[in-house]
């Protein structure tokens, strides 16, 4: 694993990870759909994020700790879309030689990644987003 993108380049094989957001979709127009939505992705584990596919900087994401922001959101039928920004931790791993002078230093990374929550029941895909594509795949709620 670890692949590490370079500017410019293609996203290597998509990977979509599943989640449930059902105190999001509970708050789902709301005044209170935001804040919610970002303290419940903030709760994840992070390695159901697509984290280590959006290092930019580094070879391998820290995935304890992370920051959301909501860049936009729309909806339709069945889905809430929401484009989001994360902050994050990687490192540049070393061979771990004893004798390795590459000191292990923190690097400040971050990703945007489109989440698509599903309206009947809060089954929720998180990818990357592309920009060269910029949408976001649409599956049947029950093909989870």
């Amino acid at each position: 694993m670890g692949n590490k993108l370079q500017s410019g380049s293609k996203l290597p094989q998509e990977k979509i990870f599943k989640i449930t957001l059902k105190k999001s979709l509970g708050a789902w127009g709301s005044s209170h759909f935001r804040e919610i939505l970002k303290t419940e992705v903030e709760a994840l584990q992070g390695n159901l994020l697509p984290l280590q596919q959006g290092l930019r900087q580094s070879s391998h994401a820290i995935t304890d700790r992370f920051s959301v922001i909501i860049l936009a959101i729309s909806d339709d039928l069945n889905f809430v879309h929401i484009k989001s920004g994360i902050f994050y931790s990687g490192i540049i791993a070393g061979c771990n030689c004893a004798d390795d002078p590459t000191p292990v230093d923190t690097q400040n990374e971050y990703c945007e990644i489109i989440l698509n929550i599903c309206k009947s029941n809060a089954q929720t895909e998180i990818r990357l987003y592309d920009q060269e594509t910029d949408t976001p795949p649409f599956e049947d709620c029950g093909k989870f």
